[in-house]
């Protein structure tokens, strides 16, 4: 169910979403926190809708969508829509539209409607702010994600947000890496247990997986790590490099399976497809503490890297 609110109040519409729970009978709410959405536009808002819809499955919550104020407007107030059932899967979904400058403060608007005593998670669908801990959204919140793959320039984004790094800050493009990393720990605690000497990364120039894997490479083995720009699909590949041989772990374009070969051992197929954003949205859900190895990844491990 949609419902639409124009020329309102945060206060109103939450007034509106007690209403809406006391006519379907709910008893208890059982959201687990309030996922803040800063949205470009009408169409990132969608599609992050769906995603968090898919997410709630997991993580049911009180999402709040921000769209930018309409400034161009000439009177100052606030539309809204809320989203219960089946529009919302397993949450609730309040869409804010200010204009005219009402979303000058998008803080104001956000308060009146935060769930009490739950976390408070941030996610800007976008280009992120360069210091996303300072922005009045993310000051009220303990998680602040954002997302440099739907950025132009992913390389110098991640620069500015290593700049200005915080504890609680955290990126979707890292959650994408998780698998690889796991695969990669495992296989180093197993047989010869030989040091590695080098490494190198390749996949896509425009994706920062391949960046945010490099500079964990650097920083966990202290090895000189080379990025290779020429892959695809994010992450194409990894090879590490041992005195008895190199372990290589090679994803083919468009595959959902990973190739693991090692010398004197047969060569192993894995499970490895490209993550969606709902699912790395669900991993940085998990845990609500600050993500320590992704903050020392970007501000130590990238300074780390060599260009091939």
């Amino acid at each position: 169910m949609i419902v639409t609110l124009e020329d309102t109040t945060s206060a109103a519409v939450g007034n509106r979403l007690v209403s809406l729970r006391e006519e379907g009978g709910a008893v208890a709410l059982g959201r687990v926190l309030t996922l803040v959405i800063l949205a470009e536009d009408e169409a990132s808002a969608e599609d992050a809708i769906h995603i968090s819809n898919v997410a709630s499955h997991e993580h049911p919550a009180r999402v709040i969508v921000v769209l930018p104020d309409g400034a161009a407007e000439d009177k100052s107030g606030l539309d809204a829509e809320i989203r219960v059932g089946s529009d919302a899967g397993a949450s609730e979904v309040v869409v804010l539209r200010p204009h005219g400058g009402a979303g000058s403060r998008p803080d104001t608007l956000v308060m009146p409607l935060l769930l009490p005593d739950t976390p408070i998670v941030a996610w800007w669908t976008g280009m992120p702010p360069a210091a996303p801990s300072k922005e009045p959204i993310g000051l009220m919140a303990q998680r602040r994600i954002t997302n440099t793959t739907r950025c132009a320039d992913p390389g110098a984004v991640l620069a500015t947000l290593a700049e200005n790094y915080a504890p609680g800050d955290s990126d979707l493009a890292w959650a994408g890496v998780t698998m690889w990393r796991s695969i990669l720990a495992a296989t180093l605690d197993e047989p010869p247990f030989e040091p590695i000497t080098a490494a190198a990364v390749s996949g896509s120039a425009s994706h920062p997986s391949i960046a945010l894997l490099a500079g964990w490479l650097a920083m966990r083995l202290g090895v000189p790590v080379t990025m290779n720009g020429d892959g695809h699909d994010a992450i194409s590949g990894v090879v590490l490099e041992r005195e008895s041989g190199p372990i290589n772990l090679t994803r083919p374009q468009n595959s959902t399976i990973a190739l693991l070969s090692r010398p004197g051992r047969p060569d192993q197929r894995l499970n490895l497809p490209k993550r969606e954003i709902q699912n790395s949205l669900i991993e940085e859900l998990r845990r609500l503490d600050p993500d320590t190895t992704y903050g020392q990844v970007l501000t130590e491990g990238l300074v780390l890297l060599e260009l091939d």
